[in-house]
């Protein structure tokens, strides 16, 4: 990233963060640059691995990540991973964001209109939040226009997992922000024995080795910002996961899909069919759905303390019946509680694509979830 980005100032300046407080958690370096400490339990093997936050974690602990500060293609460092610390306010209903250049001095309002903060999980709550516009001189009152940065914050209703996400519209490329996701307690997954098989169906005998499936849902609530223009939009959707816990043998097999999707404008009106029209001038054909984000399926993305991370990504057919790629990218997630009915995983992805309205435009969706078995 160049050492100045440049930013837009004559567009609508608005910011936002939502959410809950995330308990801090003494195990989180105050550099989140510092390296993970390697996992004795291995696992995940992704490219990249963890991201930055708890160090040597175990099934018993909790968890909390960051956003890893990337490098951009063209400009050298990125402008990710740059919020680290968030706090909430009950008595306000307000959010403090800290990292970020002319944010509205930190604290952010509840957003109005806001479609996301009408976006309610099995047993979770996301909720929008936004920054002042402008900000007086110190010493003369006069006002300074602050950039635009919106963010949300979704936290489940026993309040054991909870993210925030950070991102600006304010800069001709992707701008600076962040996003966060922990668990405060521990996890509990299957042992070996602790399910049935297809054997035991049939006969009776226990297979000692079958851990079993497991299945997730929910709803994702995201942000879109933009590289080669200004501006943001959110972004709706449902989602499942699915973890099989006996293959493969190195960490496990997770597949999931991001499906259903809608995209608001920061009015919150709804957009998605501007996408779509774009999609049917490029492939030819009636698109009546976004296409649907998937999981990649292979080993190495799970170890035992419940952390995944793993690739995703989506696709449109285009005029001669082939699969394109759409979007590409990486989620990133934690399994918090037993092995029950109430055990959650929360967590993060971010995929980037080509914004087919306009030309050299690409696009990037940051979306959180939380999920309920």
């Amino acid at each position: 990233m160049k050492p100045i980005r440049l930013t837009l100032a004559a567009m609508l300046l608005l910011s936002a963060c939502g959410g809950n407080p995330f308990i801090p958690d003494t195990t989180v370096p105050t550099d989140p640059t510092t390296p993970v400490t390697p996992d004795p339990n291995g696992g995940i093997t992704t490219e990249g691995g963890l991201p930055p936050g708890t160090t040597s974690p175990t099934p018993a602990s909790g968890v909390t990540r960051y956003e890893p500060k990337g490098k951009d293609t063209s400009n050298g460092d990125s402008g990710n991973g740059y919020v680290t610390e968030v706090s909430y306010n009950g008595t306000n209903d307000t959010f403090k964001v800290d990292n970020l250049g002319f944010d509205g001095n930190n604290v952010f309002d509840r957003a109005t209109p806001g479609e996301l903060n009408n976006v309610t999980g099995k047993k979770a709550t996301y909720a929008l939040y936004d920054g002042k516009p402008s900000l007086p001189d110190s010493v003369t009152g006069q006002p300074i226009d602050q950039l635009q940065h919106r963010a949300i914050y979704g936290v489940s209703n026993d309040g054991s997992v909870k993210f925030a996400i950070v991102r600006t519209g304010s800069y001709v490329d992707y701008g600076f922000g962040g996003f966060i996701y922990s668990r405060t307690g521990g996890v509990t997954l299957p042992a070996e024995g602790s399910g049935t098989s297809e054997e035991f169906l049939t006969s009776g005998a226990k297979n000692p080795a079958y851990r079993g499936q497991a299945h997730y849902s929910g709803k994702v609530a995201g942000l879109r910002d933009f590289k080669g223009a200004g501006g943001m939009e959110m972004s709706t959707a449902d989602m499942t996961m699915d973890i099989d816990f006996d293959d493969f043998n190195d960490g496990n097999a997770v597949q999931g899909r991001v499906y259903n999707r809608r995209i608001y404008d920061l009015a919150g009106n709804d957009v998605t069919q501007t996408v779509l029209d774009a999609l049917d001038a490029k492939t030819g054909r009636t698109n009546s759905t976004l296409p649907t984000i998937q999981f990649t399926i292979g080993p190495g993305v799970m170890n035992d303390n419940g952390e995944i991370v793993g690739k995703l990504g989506s696709y449109y057919v285009d005029s001669g019946g082939k699969a394109v790629s759409f979007e590409e990218g990486k989620y990133y997630a934690v399994v918090s509680g037993n092995n029950a009915a109430g055990q959650q995983v929360v967590g993060v992805y971010v995929v980037e694509g080509d914004d087919l309205r306009y030309e050299g435009v690409g696009v990037r969706e940051t979306g959180g979830f939380i999920l309920q078995r």
